[in-house]
């Protein structure tokens, strides 16, 4: 068996998986100027849909990877998504038509593998990224300062690759997890469902784009698969195998309701899937790191799976790029399993509580549901369950008194549009990649000369928020042209703000000598971070919504 030292063993990371995740990952680390080499076991993408749905977050991160552009071309706006009983009565109304507070549309609608080769093709043009398909992962040593990996291609050749650190995007079956001491925590949450996807012959309006249809004799999910696509999930039901569910023959039988047969459409596929609740305890040992479906799996009720490990990728890959420049402290990745944990308990939790109302098969026990659902008006505020919202509550973030985190610390940022040096756009498009330092007066003026070299060496923009008419240093002005982000910190009572890379809120600040201390404070977590390696912690939410 030959083994072979490749020209790649000098990546700055090793990704392996080359699915949503691991190529966003690979784009956001390339972008600020690292060295990647992405493997993937299978020679070729794998051609079939899984994930649909994407958030206004998820977009503007993909915006962030450098396909901003595409994403109109890519997707299908969901503006509405309704929960119906078996009698057509509306059992909740969730209105999508607004814009989310990221700037894109609240729900897109995809088919993944146009998504994945919109992401390939962006990592391919990216002379920093190089893609290897058909290198399958079968051993892995870490010593102190690299991890040695070798890939068998498939001749059976072996191949060598070194990095400083691994990231392991490499599914629910992760070959780099098996190497690290983590263990996957359950909720028990278990159900078969068959998904069937197609492609209809003629275009069809579809109202609302996406239908929950919570009838006990079967619960079915209708949606939007992408343009010109549909999908359908159908629940097995008690005393039916899978055996008998998944056929192509049960797949048509099922969709005859819908008026979809195979001579007015394609049916693309039908594979019956188990959806699950569990995630890792620990997302990082040593120079290994987890992400998307090798750190957490969900059931697909929130539409949060792909977001989730997009999520990971855009947290892991600023922090891990201040590790590789020097800027921070390896102490620093420990803050990801904590963030990204928590969060993923949310989505999980919040899946778990739908699956929870849909999949009821007791027809008494669904007409109660039906009554008490509809008494509340359809309100999703409502009828939902309440869960701990979507904000870090520890890491890399501003923390108050006895540790805890200031005021509006940990939230995601709204994103709106400025006139910065001569563009308008978006904020991100405008300003570009890395933290944020915005403040109703000049930040320069606050702050010393010390901080300002310490921005500069993390990449940091500085921006003066203004009115649309005022006069202000073209420099880093940022003139806040349809009025969102000055109103906001006035009614806020804050003067400044520091946003960290992935858009999430650092800190706040009422004064001039509080942004200054913010930035203070930034510099000390980098370099001094006081988050311990430890497994990721279980919240109470996600304890309490096994089903």
């Amino acid at each position: 068996m030959t083994l072979h030292e490749d020209r790649t063993t000098d990546s700055d990371v090793l990704v392996v998986g080359a699915g949503p995740v691991g190529l966003a990952c690979a784009l956001f680390l390339a972008r600020d100027g690292w060295q990647v080499t992405v493997l993937e076991r299978w020679p070729s993408p794998y051609p079939r849909p899984r994930a649909v749905h994407f958030d206004d977050e998820v977009a503007r991160l993909l915006a962030d990877a450098g396909l901003g552009r595409r994403l109109d071309e890519l997707t299908e706006p969901a503006d509405s998504y309704e929960w119906r009983n078996a009698a057509g009565d509306t059992l909740l109304r969730f209105d999508w038509s607004a814009l989310g507070p990221s700037g894109w549309p609240t729900a897109s609608m995809m088919y993944q593998p146009d998504l994945e080769q919109a992401l390939v093709e962006t990592a391919e043009a990216n002379p920093a990224i190089t893609v290897l398909r058909g290198h399958e992962a079968v051993q892995l040593s870490e010593t102190t300062g690299s991890v040695r990996l070798t890939t068998r291609d498939g001749l059976g050749g072996e191949h060598r690759f070194t990095a400083p650190w691994v990231v392991g995007s490499d599914g629910a079956n992760s070959f780099v997890r098996g190497h690290m001491p983590t263990e996957m925590l359950d909720l028990g949450f278990f159900y078969d469902w068959l998904i069937v996807d197609v492609r209809p012959h003629e275009e069809r309006t579809w109202n609302p784009v996406n239908l929950q249809i919570c009838d006990p004799a079967r619960p079915t999910t209708v949606v939007s698969g992408g343009p010109g696509r549909r999908r359908w999930e159908f629940m097995r039901m008690p005393g039916e195998t899978v055996e008998e569910l998944n056929t192509e023959a049960r797949a048509w039988e099922l969709l005859a309701p819908w008026d979809l047969t195979p001579d007015n459409c394609t049916l693309e596929r039908h594979a019956v899937y188990t959806f699950q609740a569990r995630w890792a305890d620990i997302w990082r040992s040593g120079r290994l790191l987890l992400a998307g479906d090798a750190a957490h799996l969900m059931p697909p009720f929130a539409g949060q799976g792909m977001c989730s490990g997009i999520r990971d990728a855009a947290n892991l890959s600023w922090k891990l790029s201040l590790v590789l420049k020097g800027e921070a402290d390896p102490a620093v990745l420990d803050t990801y399993g904590g963030e990204r944990g928590a969060h993923v308990q949310h989505a999980i939790g919040k899946s778990v509580e739908l699956g929870k109302v849909i999949c009821v098969t007791d027809p008494d026990a669904a007409a109660g549901r039906d009554t008490s659902m509809i008494a509340l008006g359809a309100d999703p505020e409502r009828i939902l369950p309440p869960l701990p919202p979507p904000t870090l509550v520890n890491g890399v973030i501003s923390g108050g008194p006895a540790g805890l985190p200031g005021p509006s610390a940990g939230i995601l940022t709204m994103q709106a549009r400025v006139r910065h040096r001569g563009f308008t756009g978006l904020l991100d498009e405008v300003v570009g990649h890395g933290f944020v330092v915005a403040s109703t007066v000049d930040p320069r003026t606050v702050l010393a000369p010390g901080q300002l070299t310490f921005l500069d060496r993390v990449g940091a923009h500085l921006l003066h928020l203004a009115p649309p008419d005022a006069e202000a240093d073209p420099e880093v002005a940022a003139f806040d042209i349809d009025g969102v982000y000055l109103p906001h910190l006035h009614a806020a009572g804050h003067t400044g703000v520091v946003i960290r890379p992935d858009h999430y809120l650092f800190g706040t600040a009422g004064t001039p000598r509080e942004l200054a201390a913010l930035v203070t404070e930034l510099r000390h977590q980098l370099t001094s971070p006081s988050v311990p390696a430890a497994p990721t912690p279980v919240s109470p939410a996600a304890q309490a919504g096994g089903g």
